[in-house]
């Protein structure tokens, strides 16, 4: 390696570094900096079932406001269940640490996605470790990490089973998560998309596995979660708060109510899926980012409840935006840094200081229509997919490398 080369990757590792080394001293150093609510649920919320009381457990220690209840398969509480047998302030840092870390993954593996086999280079190597060093504070990762939440870890487990050549492990890995948390099951549909009918078969035999292994094992728990809670909003949290960012959250605010799935919310999901489509059809053959990003996007938006923290997608959407065949486009330019502004800024962090209460749905309509802010810039992302090939003569078809045409990769992680 040149040692310019050497140099450069050193200050991209440097870089790393700092603010990872900043990142901990905020949590470490500031009031509520080390709350994580989140993993307190996991840890405490799991140790519950030991007692049979799993789904009657709420952690409001730090969240007098709203008591927080465990809200995951209870699938969930057993993944979990070792955690609790950690001191709490050292399972903390390593979370934090181990999110990071998974975070650098998940970028590394879209740009391989994008790029093939040069991704594992020295030059995509340090972009990929900028990438992770500012990623830490964009808003979906930010909160991810005060919340000591799961997130990144589980759009990682899509992200190899998207590059994975497996079928077994594609399938097994995406059934798995679902059955931990519900929302990467919209993972299938990349599958079908993708045309690969095994995975798609495997990853709902795996999710059937997770909860027969669930109900074997925790009984009249798990079958509480299936029958009386499965898909109740209500329970995860006020839908109306600016912090849920999907399709039902926005228009609730836009309209003053709980719009529920009624009519307004089908139609809306109708438009929004069929925009996601269309921009399906857009991409070139071979595009397996720009698929799962479409794919991972519409579930955001079509799930009761998508808070800020759930949109780890936006850093994939960035990677396909800044690095992908659409990349020379001045539109492409201009939405890439527009998303960039907000979930650096933390545009449903500005609004919720104007927020009485997150119960609160009724609001002034200016800041309804800001804080739909993350709907409308998935619009903007599926619009312009659609349109902007038609704007210009490039052909997505061989927009990416050629090597793009084959089977994905091996599995292990270069």
């Amino acid at each position: 390696m040149p040692e310019r080369a050497r140099s450069y990757r050193r200050w991209c590792v440097s870089l790393l570094l700092v603010s990872v080394v900043v990142r901990l001293a905020w949590g470490l150093l500031t009031p509520n900096g080390m709350n994580l609510v989140d993993l307190h649920v996991y840890v405490d919320g799991s140790a519950a079932l030991l007692s049979g009381e799993l789904y009657d457990f709420t952690y409001s220690r730090d969240t007098p406001d709203f008591p927080l209840p465990f809200t995951y398969p209870p699938f969930a509480a057993l993944v979990f269940l070792p955690l609790h047998y950690l001191p709490f302030g050292l399972l903390g840092i390593l979370w934090l640490l181990l999110t990071i870390a998974a975070l650098f993954w998940v970028i590394r593996i879209a740009l391989e996605l994008l790029v093939g086999p040069a991704a594992r280079g020295a030059h995509w190597t340090s972009v990929a470790l900028v990438w992770t060093a500012i990623g830490v504070w964009v808003e979906p990762i930010r909160t991810t990490l005060d919340y000591g939440q799961i997130n990144v870890f589980l759009v990682l487990a899509v992200m190899v089973a998207a590059r994975s050549s497996r079928w077994w492990l594609s399938g097994g890995l995406v059934g798995i998560v679902a059955g931990i948390k519900l929302t990467p099951a919209i993972t299938g549909v990349y599958f079908l998309a993708r045309r690969r009918w095994r995975e798609a078969f495997f990853s709902a035999v795996a999710f059937c596995a997770t909860v027969v292994v669930s109900s074997v094992l925790l009984g009249e728990q798990a079958r509480t979660y299936f029958t009386s809670m499965f898909g109740d909003a209500d329970r995860i949290g006020p839908v109306g708060s600016v912090w849920n960012q999907s399709l039902r959250g926005a228009l609730s605010r836009l309209v003053g109510r709980d719009v529920e799935t009624g009519p307004l919310w089908i139609a809306a999901v109708g438009v929004c899926a069929l925009l996601a489509f269309a921009a399906w059809r857009s991409l070139g053959p071979d595009d397996r980012l720009g698929t799962l990003v479409i794919v991972q996007l519409f579930g955001l938006l079509v799930s009761p409840i998508s808070w800020v923290h759930h949109w780890v997608w936006v850093v994939p959407m960035l990677l396909w935006l800044v690095y992908g065949p659409l990349a020379d486009r001045l539109g492409t330019r201009v939405v890439a840094a527009c998303w960039a502004v907000v979930t650096l800024v933390g545009v449903p962090w500005v609004l919720s200081t104007f927020q009485n209460s997150i119960w609160d749905i009724d609001r002034p309509t200016p800041l309804a229509w800001l804080g739909a802010v993350n709907v409308v810039g998935v619009l903007a992302v599926y619009l312009w997919m659609i349109i902007a090939p038609r704007w210009g003569s490039r052909d997505l078809t061989t927009a990416l490398p050629a090597h793009r045409s084959c089977e994905p990769d091996p599995d292990l992680l270069r």
